[in-house]
C-alpha cells in the first residue's frame, strides 16, 4: 500500500476529515489532499511522527515502500534528488515484482546495480574533499 493510500485509509478509519487531519498536522488541506491522491510525501520527518501519534501506528509503517529513502534524498539534495530516488526505487521494484526474468537473471541484475553503485561511489571519492567522506 502506498503512503497516500495508508493516510487516507487511516484517516477514514479514525473518522477524520481532511480538514481535521490538516489542522492536527499544522498543514493545509491541500497538502493532505496531495498526500492522499497526488503521490506527495511529507518533507519533514516530524510530520511522519505526528501522523504516527494521531493514528497510533508505528512510524515505520508509514515509511515503507522507500519513503524513508525519498525523504532522506529530499533533505540532502532537494526535490530533484527525491524524484530521482523515487524513480529508481519504482523501476527496481517493477523489475523484480512484475518482470518475466528468471531468478538467475534477477540476481545478475541486482549484482550489476550493486556493482555500479559501489564503482561510482569509489570514483566520486577522488573528487570529494576528505572531510565529507565517511
Amino acid at each position: 500500500m502506498k503512503f497516500g493510500e495508508k493516510i487516507k485509509s487511516l484517516r477514514q478509519q479514525h473518522g477524520m476529515s481532511q480538514g481535521e487531519l490538516a489542522a492536527a498536522l499544522g498543514v493545509s488541506v491541500r497538502t493532505v489532499q496531495n498526500y492522499e491522491s497526488a503521490g506527495m510525501h511529507p518533507k519533514r520527518r516530524e510530520i511522519y511522527y505526528r501522523l504516527g501519534e494521531i493514528f497510533d501506528v508505528d512510524v515505520n509503517f508509514l515509511l515503507t515502500e522507500g519513503e524513508d529513502a525519498i525523504l532522506g534524498a529530499y533533505q540532502r539534495g532537494g526535490l530533484t534528488a527525491a524524484r530521482d530516488v523515487e524513480e529508481l526505487i519504482s523501476g527496481v521494484c517493477g523489475l523484480f515484482a512484475g518482470g518475466t526474468l528468471p531468478p538467475e537473471d534477477l540476481d545478475a541484475a541486482m549484482k550489476a546495480i550493486s556493482d555500479a553503485y559501489f564503482s561510482v561511489k569509489e570514483e566520486n571519492k577522488k573528487y570529494t574533499p576528505k572531510k565529507y567522506i565517511k
